[in-house]
């Protein structure tokens, strides 16, 4: 049995201690090296190059090295081969970290407490309860529930939308489409959770934002594709957007000249709001080949017809 591991090297490497130590009869190999292409069983990777799949006869499984999976090209990969995207205790709580610093950030107002700093300007801006903002989360998957479960011990109300109807204790959710704007009008705090598919790109529109009360905050932590770049920029000229916390964006990085950069209401990080942890991943697919190999249902298994 062989695993080819196909992703950040380095990371790569300490998957291959982890799987030595936990999985001895497993073969593991981190690109370039591989092995026998024809007795990989399971590939770890983020983007798999079609002719490397094409070598991989008798693989059985490919494992996404990250959350999202939108990266993948589908139609290189068999239909019989399962496509399963990470989903582990490092990359939720990173990502309840992130939006919890980003949302509290918005919400005590430190956009405008640095400019302030700037400027040399000492004047207190009266703090509104958490009661008072109403945060949404567009996205009810495993990361959008976690986030929305950590945000509710600090007292926000609370709202989500889906493509499909939840019941999340503590949080109104809304589904379909028809929803949308009545989910987006009761959000200050509007966060993007999405998997990025043909019927997401670009949600994060002008219509989108024209129907967030003025003022309303934006955090990307989905895709860059989910954004309209312009609308954004136009929504904050204009005020009815005060801010923007953004993690991703499309390309990454963003040209040099490109006014995300400089711009005062907008903070940019570089697709770090949550990482894979090879401490933890390395165990959750080794849990999920055992449960291959024993005829077991795979956790995480993405619909392709969906896209997540």
């Amino acid at each position: 049995m062989s695993v080819l591991y196909k992703a950040d090297p380095d990371r790569g490497r300490a998957w291959s201690a982890i799987f030595a130590r936990n999985a001895p009869d497993i073969e593991f190999h981190v690109w370039p090296e591989t092995g026998d292409l024809t007795k990989v069983d399971y590939l770890v990777a983020w983007e798999p190059p079609p002719a490397l799949v094409e070598k991989l006869p008798n693989l059985k499984v490919l494992f996404s090295s990250g959350a999202g999976v939108d990266h993948l090209d589908f139609s290189t990969i068999p239909p019989d081969v399962p496509i399963v995207r990470m989903v582990e205790p490092g990359i939720v709580d990173g990502m309840i970290e992130y939006v919890t610093l980003a949302v509290l950030a918005l919400h005590r107002d430190l956009f405008d407490y640095m400019r302030q700093q700037a400027a040399g300007n000492w004047q207190p801006i009266k703090v509104v309860p958490a009661a008072a903002r109403r945060v949404g989360v567009m996205g009810l998957g495993v990361l959008g529930q976690a986030v929305l479960a950590r945000l509710g011990t600090f007292g926000y109300s609370l709202s989500g939308w889906s493509r499909t109807a939840k019941d999340i204790p503590g949080v109104v959710c809304h589904a379909g489409a028809d929803t949308l704007k009545g989910f987006l009008n009761q959000c200050d705090i509007l966060i993007c959770l999405l998997p990025l598919t043909d019927e997401t790109k670009g949600i994060l529109s002008q219509r989108t934002m024209a129907a967030l009360p003025r003022g309303a905050a934006l955090i990307n932590v989905g895709r860059g594709a989910h954004l309209d770049q312009q609308a954004l920029l136009d929504a904050l000229a204009s005020g009815h957007l005060s801010a923007a916390i953004l993690d991703v964006c499309v390309p990454e990085p963003l040209p040099e000249a490109h006014p995300f950069w400089r711009h005062p209401h907008i903070l940019m990080t570089p697709h770090i709001a949550s990482m894979t942890q090879p401490e933890t991943a390395a165990l959750v697919v080794l849990d999920n080949i055992a449960r291959h190999r024993n005829g077991e249902p795979l956790m995480g298994v993405i619909d392709r017809f969906k896209g997540y």
